[in-house]
Parts: structure tokens; C-alpha cells; sequence
């Protein structure tokens, strides 16, 4: 017998954890002032840039006496950048619970070959901060984009620490209350929270991490995109506009967009109630349903963007086959894509919910999620 489907629809089925959604009142006119076919470093050029550079300050309320620099590369050329830049002087501490935060152990340890002290948890899990000694250098996520998994605040970072925090926070910046005083190094790229386009990375730096920079020379060879220095001094036009290499104006002008947008929802202090909003009604959604439950064990670190969830039903035979039959229902249907879980993590579903998600969207979605998962049950047989 056919199971029933929800009358209601999504008006936007766009839930992928990157690329991310379009601010709702986006269309491509809105970027018709974009300078195409000038050059980045012409004044109308630098403007721009400029601009999305002091716009990020604003939203974000990052100090003043903190460098914001556009970077190659999205958010991996950022992390990349700092910690081929930085890392040597002093001991440092790796900290990873999902594949991001995995990939930089493996940069640190065997690319650039440090003793590091890796400390590790399973997917749906942390690591334990406690433990952490912020005396060293230490390179973390803040939102595990791939396990839903959050740092739930910066206590554990020491005021008077010695060595300097390096904190891959894509899938946090925008949608979560960064303590810009306990992190020296902040990375993230336009593509996740406010729904910019791919390719550009951006690297805020404290005054300590600024500090380092000008003082330590790394022991091996640094190419040219990872370069902030020339001479033991900082290279001031990178953090006023003057890129590394080539931007898209047309991705310039998209961001500028997704920062004026932002502005009318109330700023950061708005797209973090929105992103809480989405999170919340699928946290709600799956206290009312045994068949299924959120990947992150406590909920002090579950994530309000990456929402990841698993399957639990004990009829179900293969998890991976099933949950991946589960997104492909709602794919088919227009009401869900790209919500599958992230390849090396456990199977279930991933579900974007930063703020340029509408949480009538999700609200929409969730009955067609639990029709999907009785659909899929009756065809296992």
C-alpha cells in the first residue's frame, strides 16, 4: 500500500552543507553593479574588495587591531596558509573529531613532519578541551562540518596563553559567537553560512599572530599563495584588498550581497537565532521519533548549521544503503537535495540549517523525511 505524501513542500529544497543556499532574496540582477572585465586592482576593483573586507569586520564584530585578508583556495587555502606560515617555533597540538579537522593532522604530521600531539574522538563526539594546553600551538575546527559536532565555547582557551589558536571555523563564522579574543588565527570561506560562491578563502589574524608572522621564518619552502610576509614584515595590501592572486568580482559582488542581506535579518546577533530556529525544529523533529537521532552525542556540541543525523530503527538491514535510498526519495521528490551524510563520515543525513535557510523550509521538509523513511522501510520488505 502506497504511503500517503505530506501535502505540504519546501519552497527551496537547497540543504547542502556547501556550496550552501542562496540568501532568500537573492536573484543574479542584484548583481549587476559587479566591475566584470575590470581589473582587481583597479580603484573600483580595490573598492569592492575593500568593502567585503570591513563589511566582514562589521558583521562579525572583529576588532579592530585584527587583520581580515581574502585568500586563494576557500577555507582550505586559509587553514593551509596559516599553518605552513606559523607553525615550527613552538609545540604544537592537533585536535580533530571529524574529516577536516583529520585532514589537517596529516598536513601538520606528514607534510610538514612536526612532533604534534594528536588528540582525536569518534564521529559525534569531542575531544577532551580540558585537556588542551593553549601554552602550545593549537589547530582546531570550531563546527566539524562533517559530524555536526561544535566547540560549545572558548573557555578552555587560556587569556594568558603562549602559543597561538588556529581555528578552521567555516562552517561556524556567521551563524555562532566567535570569542575573537581567544583565536589567533580564524579561517572560513564564503560558501557556508551566508551562501557566497566557492574559491575564496578568508584569514583573520590577531595582533599575536601578526607578531609571529613578522618574527619566524619557516623551514621549508613556502609557495607563493602562502606568502603574508616579504622582507620580516607583513604585507599590509593583502588585508586591504590587494589579493594574493586573481579574485572573482563576480563572487566579490555576490558576497557584498550576503553581508547587506545580512544586515536586514539583525546582523550576526539575527543569523544566529535563524540558524538556532532550523536547528531547533529538527532537534524537536527527532525527540518525537525513535527511528532517529542526532549524531552528536551531547547536545552542548551539537551544531546549528551541519545538523547530522543517523538512522536508528532496528529493521533497518544496511544502514549506509538505507540512508542513501532515504535521500534519493526526497532528491526524486524536490524536497530535499544534497542532504546526504558526507562520504568518510557514518551513514545518515546531513542537513544545512545556517541562516540563509528559512526554518519554513525545514519545517516543510522533516513530515517528507519521515515519509521517505516509512517508504523506504515497506521497500526493504
Amino acid at each position: 500500500m502506497a504511503i500517503a505524501q505530506p501535502a505540504s513542500r519546501p519552497a527551496n529544497p537547497r540543504f547542502s552543507s556547501g556550496p550552501c543556499a542562496k540568501p532568500p532574496s537573492y536573484d543574479l540582477t542584484k548583481l549587476a553593479d559587479a566591475p566584470l572585465g575590470r581589473s582587481h586592482r583597479a580603484g573600483v576593483g580595490k573598492a569592492k574588495l575593500l568593502a567585503a573586507i570591513e563589511g566582514t569586520r562589521e558583521i562579525l564584530g572583529i576588532p579592530a587591531d585584527y587583520r581580515i585578508g581574502i585568500v586563494p583556495g576557500s577555507d582550505t587555502g586559509a587553514v593551509e596558509m596559516a599553518m605552513w606560515s606559523l607553525l615550527g617555533p613552538r609545540k604544537v597540538e592537533m585536535l580533530a573529531w571529524e574529516s577536516f579537522g583529520a585532514g589537517w593532522v596529516t598536513d601538520v604530521v606528514k607534510q610538514l613532519k612536526l612532533d604534534a600531539v594528536v588528540k582525536t574522538a569518534e564521529y559525534g563526539e569531542i575531544v577532551d578541551l580540558a585537556s588542551v594546553d593553549t601554552n602550545n600551538d593549537v589547530v582546531f575546527t570550531w563546527n566539524g562540518t562533517t559530524s555536526g559536532v561544535r566547540v560549545p565555547n572558548g573557555d578552555w582557551i587560556a587569556a594568558d596563553r603562549e602559543g597561538l589558536t588556529i581555528c578552521d571555523a567555516t562552517s561556524a563564522a556567521f551563524a555562532m559567537d566567535l570569542p575573537w579574543d581567544k583565536l589567533d588565527v580564524t579561517t572560513f570561506s564564503w560558501q557556508k553560512v551566508l551562501g557566497g560562491e566557492g574559491a575564496h578563502g578568508m584569514i583573520v589574524l590577531s595582533p599575536r599572530a601578526v607578531e609571529r608572522l613578522e618574527s619566524y621564518v619557516p623551514a621549508w619552502p613556502m609557495p607563493k599563495i602562502f606568502r603574508m610576509t616579504k622582507g620580516g614584515k607583513l604585507i599590509e595590501g593583502i588585508f586591504k584588498g590587494e589579493t594574493i592572486n586573481t579574485p572573482s568580482m563576480l563572487a566579490v559582488e555576490d558576497y557584498l550581497f550576503a553581508l547587506d542581506w545580512s544586515r536586514t535579518v539583525g546582523g550576526l546577533e539575527g543569523l544566529i537565532a535563524r540558524a538556532d530556529a532550523n536547528a531547533g525544529a529538527i532537534h524537536a523533529f527527532v525527540y518525537a521519533n525513535d527511528w532517529i537521532e542526532n549524531l552528536a552525542v551531547d547536545e552542548a556540541t551539537r551544531s546549528n548549521t551541519s545538523v547530522c543525523l543517523k538512522f536508528t530503527d532496528k529493521r533497518i538491514v544496511d544502514g549506509a544503503t538505507f540512508a542513501k535510498a532515504v535521500a534519493k526519495r526526497l532528491e526524486a521528490e524536490g524536497i530535499a537535495l544534497d542532504i546526504g551524510a558526507y562520504r568518510d563520515a557514518p551513514a545518515g543525513l546531513r542537513i544545512w540549517c545556517g541562516g540563509t535557510v528559512e526554518t519554513s523550509d525545514i519545517e516543510a521538509m522533516l513530515p517528507w523525511l519521515a515519509w521517505a523513511f516509512e517508504a523506504e522501510i515497506a521497500a526493504q520488505g
